[in-house]
C-alpha cells in the first residue's frame, strides 16, 4: 500500500471542493464525479462555513476518498484534518509556523503551503512542506484582489526544487490557459472554479489529467 507521500508523488491534477462554488448538499456528489474522473488528491475548502459543518463534511469526504485511494486534504484547519482522518492540511502564508502544525498532525500527515512568489516557494520547501501551491498565475475569482504572478517563474521554481518535489500551479487555470501553463514548465496544476462548473465533471477531469500527463511526464522518483 502506498504511503500518503508516495501517492502525492503521482498526483498531477489537484482538485478543490470549494464550498463557494458547490453547496454542502451537492458536495459529496461533486466529489464522486471528481473521483470518477481519476483525481487522486482532493481538498475541502470552506472559507465561510462553521467548524461543525466543515468537520462533518470532512469526515464524510475522508471515508469517500480513502475508498478511492485518493488523498484528502483539509484547508486551513489542522485540528479538523486530524480529527476527521484526513491525509493532511493545506495552510496559507497567514499560518507562519509550519513546525507547530507538524507537531499537531504528526509525521505521517501531509502539509501543503500556499506560496505567491519564488522566495515563498523556496521557503516553503526549506521549512518542510510536503508540497506547495504556486500562484495565482492568472487573476481568479477564487482569490479576489490577489495580483497574478504570471508564468515566468514556473520553470525556475520547478527546476530549483527538483521534479520530485510537488509544485502545484494554481490560479485562473482552465481548459484554455492550461496549455500555456504546461508550456511554461508546470508538471502539476490545481483547477478550481472551471472544473467545478463543467457539465460533465468526470469527463473534464479525465481530459485535463490526460493533457498534463502527455505534455509533462514526471521523472522517476529517486529513493
Amino acid at each position: 500500500m502506498q504511503s500518503p507521500r508516495d501517492l502525492l508523488q503521482t498526483c498531477r491534477l489537484y482538485g478543490i471542493l470549494d464550498l463557494g462554488y458547490v453547496s454542502c448538499d451537492d458536495a459529496l456528489d461533486t466529489a464522486r464525479h471528481l473521483l470518477d474522473g481519476g483525481i487522486n488528491i482532493l481538498q475541502l475548502r470552506a472559507k465561510k462555513h462553521d467548524r461543525e459543518t466543515i468537520g462533518r463534511l470532512a469526515r464524510q469526504l475522508a471515508i469517500l476518498c480513502r475508498s478511492s485511494h485518493c488523498l484528502f486534504i483539509v484547508n486551513d484547519y489542522p485540528d479538523i484534518a486530524q480529527e476527521s482522518g484526513a491525509d493532511g492540511v493545506h495552510i496559507g502564508q497567514d499560518t507562519p509556523d509550519l513546525a507547530a502544525v507538524r507537531r499537531l498532525l504528526g509525521t505521517g500527515k501531509i502539509i501543503g503551503r500556499s506560496t505567491h512568489s519564488p522566495e515563498q516557494a523556496f521557503r516553503g520547501f526549506e521549512e518542510g512542506a510536503d508540497y506547495i501551491g504556486f500562484g495565482p498565475l492568472f487573476p481568479t475569482p477564487t482569490k479576489p484582489g490577489r495580483p497574478a504572478i504570471g508564468l515566468a517563474d514556473i520553470d525556475r521554481v520547478q527546476t530549483k526544487l527538483s521534479n520530485n518535489f510537488p509544485v502545484f500551479c494554481i490560479g485562473g487555470i482552465n481548459g484554455q490557459t492550461l496549455p500555456h501553463v504546461l508550456q511554461a514548465g508546470a508538471k502539476r496544476v490545481v483547477i478550481v472554479s472551471w472544473l467545478l462548473q463543467q457539465a460533465n465533471i468526470a469527463q473534464a477531469t479525465r481530459e485535463i489529467i490526460r493533457q498534463i500527463e502527455t505534455s509533462s511526464p514526471l521523472e522517476a522518483r529517486i529513493h
